[in-house]
């Protein structure tokens, strides 16, 4: 199909959603279906080996490059927004974690106008996509395409800080994405022998493999073409001239939270005023397009460990050089792993209905690196835990800069702009410090580095969190789907106003869920394919 000019679907962004939508839109044979991605091939060793993802930050491979505009409230610093531009998307380069959320986030969305997306109803789902190395049970599927398994990384500190946990009223949990998960549990990451388990692996490859699915990279689409208020296919920039491709059933965006809303206001589908300021015609009067920006925001409490842990050994040079060979060979070693072991999920008020902190665990210190005897000194071990605001009240927004297509979005997070966000992460950095000096960590735990033993008042620490607080990288909600009027998609994700055109990504979430967003990106994929195939709806899950 490479020389066509005509497809059934068209998807925008071969990230998360795309690539799960290709997988299950490419299972009727009868369909073809083009997907359009900016980035490159995932072809780069460091993305499929789970460790190289902490040079793929340093250096930001891979990365659309965006920086949010100067945060007010956070000392006027431009706090980067790293998104994926690769074939994969964000699962290309995020951190493997396999998040659902709490089960509340959707009752919620199904309360707030988001009819249909209760957590009985998204269960199914969930199941459905999943293979759990736990094996099927009434939380988690077993043998869905998507990998996901328990941490793997062996360190005593883990045993310590659930003890730790214990003590402080924190809690446990088996499995945070089961029947509970508030406490403190095992990790669990989308890594499969040894490597990372991408959407791109997991959907977008056997997709490929059926041969009713084209895949280009390094295309940027310029706007979605529309006759009259129909999506009829899309515009392309190519070797500078414009080309066009049709689409004789849907267009799909799934371009991510910046991308999306950019593409729909290029295309004529935004708020007037900011489209004519731009010098865009209007075709479709969204005025909340770009709207409802919504982003977790996290510090990071850390000590040093007077004793120096086995990440740090396997960080010897000739060790790690021999680790990445094993783990690109054959999918073995300490590079597999990632040095985090564990996640947190508490309420800070015992009436919430979901949890509202997120912990992240980290067995090294931040400044970690390759280190060798005479070359280069041994960094000074050390671990860190952050906590995550979840459910901030505060809103941002995403702009166009200019018609141009190329010309990156305007990002403004207006982080901590509601008074309740700052006080929640403020508990937040209490709890996690209560944690860190619990007696079960007395061995492990040597001096506070941050934010310091001198820094104790709410005011001081308010101070702290303004000038290192950054994005826990899960930014959403701005095409919000429901049957509200600031929704910009009905609950199948289809925009309001336009026909034959549907945003399925991030966007589509109306607020963030309590954790990594990851698993609810794709299950919001993975229902939504159902109605374009005009399947009914799984049942939703009895007695959840």
């Amino acid at each position: 199909m490479a020389g066509t000019k005509e497809y059934d679907y068209i998807i925008v962004g071969a990230g998360s959603a795309g690539c799960m939508l290709a997988y299950r839109l490419g299972a009727n044979q009868d369909n073809r279906i083009l997907i359009l991605e900016a980035g490159g091939p995932d072809t780069d060793p460091l993305i499929h080996i789970p460790l190289g993802l902490g040079k793929m930050h340093e250096k930001r491979a891979h990365d659309w490059g965006y920086d949010a505009e100067p945060e007010q409230r956070l000392n006027g610093r431009e706090i980067e927004a790293m998104r994926g531009k690769v074939v994969g998307g964000s699962s290309s380069i995020n951190v493997m974690a396999y998040v659902r959320g709490h089960r509340g986030d959707y009752d919620r969305w199904a309360d707030n106008g988001a009819t249909g997306w209760s957590y009985a109803d998204v269960l199914p789902y969930f199941r459905r996509m999943e293979s759990w190395e736990g094996g099927e049970d009434t939380w988690r599927g077993g043998s869905g395409p998507w990998k996901t398994q328990f941490a793997k990384s062996q360190d005593p500190l883990w045993d310590a800080w659930i003890e730790a946990g214990k003590a402080a009223g924190v809690g446990y949990t088996e499995d945070y994405n089961g029947e509970k998960q508030e406490g403190l549990g095992r990790s669990q990451s989308n890594i499969y022998r040894g490597r990372r388990h991408s959407a791109a692996t997991a959907f977008l490859r056997p997709a490929i493999r059926r041969g009713n699915v084209d895949l280009r990279v390094s295309t940027q689409v310029s706007r979605v073409v529309l006759e009259g208020k129909r999506a009829v296919g899309v515009e392309f920039i190519r070797l500078g001239r414009p080309e066009v491709i049709r689409a004789t059933k849907e267009v799909v965006l799934s371009g991510g939270v910046f991308n999306s809303p950019q593409l729909l206001m290029l295309s004529g589908i935004g708020p007037v005023d900011h489209l004519r300021s731009v010098d865009i015609e209007p075709v479709v009067d969204s005025p909340y397009v770009g709207k409802n920006l919504q982003d977790h925001l996290a510090v990071q409490p850390t000590a040093t460990r007077p004793s120096p842990g086995p990440f740090r050994a396997e960080m010897r040079f000739d060790r790690m050089a021999t680790s990445i060979v094993r783990a690109h060979l054959f999918g073995t070693g300490p590079a597999t792993v990632l040095p985090g072991g564990l996640h947190g999920f508490l309420k800070t008020k015992s009436q919430l209905s979901t949890t509202d902190i997120q912990l992240l665990f980290r067995g090294a210190p931040g400044n970690a690196q390759m280190w060798f005897p005479g070359v280069r000194k041994a960094y000074t071990d050390g671990f860190g835990l952050r906590p995550v605001l979840l459910h901030p009240e505060s809103r941002g927004e995403v702009l166009l800069r200019s018609a141009d297509p190329f010309d990156k979005v305007r990002i403004i997070q207006n982080f901590l702009e509601m008074p309740n966000d700052l006080e929640t992460l403020r508990t937040g950095v209490k709890i996690a410090r209560d944690l860190m000096h619990q007696p079960a960590l007395d061995t492990f735990r040597g001096v506070e580095t941050a934010p310091g033993p001198n820094v104790r008042s709410d005011t001081e620490i308010d101070d702290w969190i303004r000038r290192t607080a950054v994005t826990a990288h899960h930014p959403s909600c701005t095409a919000p789907m429901g049957n509200n009027p600031e929704a910009v998609l009905d609950t199948e994700c289809r925009v309001k106003g336009a026909d034959g055109l549907r945003v399925v990504d991030a966007s589509a979430m109306p607020d963030l869920v309590s954790g990594n967003i990851h698993a609810a990106v794709l299950v919001i994929a993975e229902k939504v394919s159902d109605h374009m195939l005009g399947k009914p709806y799984l049942a939703p899950a009895a007695g959840n």
